[in-house]
């Protein structure tokens, strides 16, 4: 921790003593500038001369709808095409495609490549001869391939899937040879290993498919064997032979009893007719009979020679009765030969009626037969659909190795990246850039001499002049030290003429030698009628008046009693004690941005000096924060505690007023401090950025104090000393701090205030 004496802080730099320099030197800044640059072009003069040339390869799937398989989709981008075109340019770079170049350009013999010293001037090879020291032998191939390396360079176009094969070499034609060279070696190399891939599947396949063979022909054997075995024979249709038996079975049934009813309705029909003595003449049965059509024949033939007679002779004539008995003869008969007919169909639906009872017996037993052929034929779909899947599988290898032998045997598979520019000689070369170079080396060099020039400057004191020490005999801050308006009227009569006798300039006070000053009578007298507010402004504004403006001797008054006055202890005066007002003073003047209290006991003593500090801050319109890192006490709001283990952020921690001039970060809620959290050091800083005076409390010094936490400030310590705490036990604590590694501790006694 580092404080600057009053002599550093009014230091300033003289801009002009340093243009002053730089414009003196100006003549030896050009004059090496340009030696600089002359030696630079020189060597850039025996560097060689290296063009460039690129070649660009597309890397996307390639499709041909007619080497392309039947069942195959086309190829689509997807979204990784950064970690394709990555995987493209290390296949490039690789030492496999790169020998390929080598071989093929046989770049072995050129003198660029094999070392030979066609590669032009080296200032690290000529660095390295000078040294003595020689690199170690390596084969011609691997001399070659590091230099190929050197010289190319592979990339990926912004955003885009093209990939830029960049040579550089001394001969143009070459560059441009080497770049396409590289790139039909990568294009090559890509569809020999899809064509490698190709084959390897292929030769796989082939296996599977002599496999597969066997364990199709076991598995149809397995199904032939059962069907044997179980007498599960396949008729037409794909229908099995029980099944096609239970069919006809149940068609005769069917048959047999459409037949029985038709024969018994058309017996009924025929009795009914008969019983009601209508004719039977008309049925298609009855008339099918050969005995009835002749008696019906005979019947017309009667009733015709009848009707003839009839014309001639009467009814009761013997030859019409003749013809009427011979007519009603043939009707018995016909009668007679209905009855026959139906006792024939009766005999026939009992015929059809004991073949379905044969035919339901043959169908119960086809059934029993069935429900076992039934459940073997459970296991035989089994075994049919193991040899399909088998047999499947099969066909679908056989498909699959067709087309990839014969991909193999045309080379009709597409490398998934093709060149779509070839390379070109150039014109102009690429390296070196003279022009750039030789700008380059100007500017760093002015830049270095310029700077070189104002750090000496600085360094020996030439360009620092001393600022003029502030004379405070009535400054802003000590002239109206408080408004008479805030005081009673019996405290103004008190403190207005000790200030009307003070004289117009008095001598400043040394800090060194500074004793705490006795307050007025009238002060002392009238401040325990006061409220306690009142009463710690007005004591404080009283010291700050007792240390700026003393009292002369004819302003003494006259002597009190001891039992009189107030007892109180004179501090005694060592080194590194500072007056209250002139802290005060710094604070306002800008002179101290962050201060750092330290108890010497009791944490009280830094919040009464930190009250009167930003009390008096606040008053001069300046913007306060106030830290408190050493009360130990837990406060109701989040605090420098629940930032430390994280429990709170930056923002929680800090409590602001409503026009932001005052911000206050208290202990909060937690117990300790955690010290190894950083973040109560960031927010100091950040305090220190944004508000004008920062006071931070660390509380009393000991194995518990704060302090360490916020070593690295650069801020003024202040050591502050109670009413109760002996003077040479604070000098010494103030030793021990500056042993422990504080640049500077200073002591600020409060026993005169307390006193007073």
């Amino acid at each position: 921790m580092a404080y600057e004496s009053q002599a550093v802080r009014d230091a300033r730099i003289d801009v002009g003593a340093v243009l002053g320099a730089v414009v003196k030197r100006l003549p030896r800044v050009i004059l090496l500038t340009v030696l600089l640059l002359a030696a630079t072009f020189a060597i850039l003069m025996f560097m060689p001369r290296l063009y460039e040339s690129s070649a660009s390869i597309l890397v996307e799937p390639r499709s041909n709808i007619y080497t392309r398989a039947a069942n195959e989709q086309a190829p689509s981008l997807t979204g990784g095409e950064a970690g394709v075109v990555s995987s493209q340019i290390e296949l490039i770079k690789s030492r496999d495609t790169l020998m390929k170049v080598i071989d093929q350009l046989d770049l072995r013999s050129v003198p660029e490549f094999n070392g030979s010293g066609g590669g032009g001037f080296s200032p690290l090879g000529l660095v390295t001869q000078l040294l003595g020291r020689k690199s170690a032998p390596v084969s011609i191939d691997e001399t070659v391939l590091s230099n190929l390396y050197e010289r190319l360079t592979v990339i990926q176009e912004r955003d885009s899937r093209i990939i830029s094969v960049l040579v550089r070499s001394t001969d143009p034609q070459r560059a441009a040879d080497i770049a396409n060279a590289v790139a039909n070696a990568h294009v090559a190399r890509r569809a020999q290993l899809s064509l490698s891939d190709t084959a390897e599947a292929s030769g796989w396949l082939l296996i599977e498919i002599e496999r597969l063979r066997g364990v199709v022909n076991a598995a149809e054997t397995k199904v032939a064997d059962f069907k044997v075995d179980n007498d599960l024979f396949t008729g037409s249709n794909n229908t099995s032979l029980l099944d096609q038996q239970l069919s006809a079975i149940a068609a005769q049934i069917n048959s047999a009893q459409e037949r029985k009813a038709t024969a018994l309705s058309r017996a009924t029909l025929i009795r009914g007719m008969l019983e009601r003595g209508q004719s039977i003449e008309g049925v298609a049965d009855v008339r099918d009979s050969v005995v009835i059509q002749q008696l019906s024949e005979e019947k017309a033939r009667l009733q015709g020679e009848k009707a003839q007679r009839s014309a001639t002779l009467l009814a009761n004539h013997p030859t019409i009765q003749a013809l009427t008995a011979q007519i009603n003869e043939l009707n018995n008969q016909i009668t007679i030969e209905g009855r026959r007919v139906a006792d024939a169909l009766d005999a026939e639906a009992q015929i059809e009626a004991d073949l379905e009872v044969s035919l339901q017996a043959d169908l119960t037993r086809a059934k029993g037969t069935a429900s076992t052929a039934t459940q073997d034929t459970v296991t035989l779909d089994g075994l049919q659909r193991e040899a399909k899947a088998q047999r499947d599988l099969l066909e679908g290898y056989l498909q699959r190795y067709n087309e990839a032998f014969s991909r193999t045997e045309t080379s009709s598979a597409l490398p998934d990246v093709r060149v779509v520019t070839l390379a070109a000689p150039s014109v102009t070369p690429a390296s070196p850039k003279t022009q750039l170079v030789l700008l380059a080396v100007g500017i760093v060099s002015v830049a270095t001499q310029v700077g070189l020039i104002v750090f000496a400057e600085l360094m020996s004191g030439r360009a620092i002049v001393p600022g003029r020490a502030l004379e405070r005999p009535q400054d802003e801050l000590d002239e109206v030290p408080f408004s008479e308006d805030e005081l009673e009227p019996d405290q103004i009569d008190a403190v207005a003429p000790e200030v009307a006798e003070a004289p117009a300039t008095p001598e400043p006070v040394a800090r060194d030698q500074y004793v705490e000053p006795q307050l007025p009578a009238p002060v002392a007298e009238a401040t325990p009628a006061m409220p306690p507010a009142t009463s710690n402004f007005v004591r404080t504004m009283a010291e700050d008046v007792e240390a700026v403006v003393p009292r002369t001797p004819a302003a003494e008054p006259a002597a009190e009693p001891v039992a009189a006055r107030p007892a109180r202890r004179e501090p005694r005066v060592v080194p590194g004690m500072i007056a209250l007002s002139d802290l005060a003073s710094d604070l306002v003047l800008g002179r101290t941005h962050l201060v750092i209290l330290a108890g010497h006991r009791s944490n009280a003593d830094c919040e009464a000096l930190a009250e009167e500090l930003v009390g008096d801050a606040l008053a001069r319109g300046l913007s306060v924060a106030l830290v408190d890192a050493g009360s130990a006490l837990a406060t109701e709001e989040t605090g420098l505690t629940d930032l430390s283990t994280e429990a709170a952020s930056f923002g929680d921690v800090v409590h602001k007023s409503a026009d932001n001039s005052f911000a206050e970060v208290p202990w909060g809620r937690g117990r300790a401090i955690s010290r190894q959290s950083s973040k109560p050091l960031t927010l100091v800083e950040a305090l220190g950025d944004i508000y004008e005076v920062v006071v931070l409390m660390t509380g009393p010094v000991g194995m518990a104090s704060t302090l360490p936490l916020f070593e690295s400030l650069d801020g003024r310590l202040v050591l502050v000393a109670g009413d109760e705490d002996e003077i040479d036990a604070v000098a010494e604590t103030r030793e021990q701090l500056l042993d422990a590694g504080f640049a500077q501790v200073e002591i600020a006694a409060l026993s005169a205030r307390v006193a007073a």
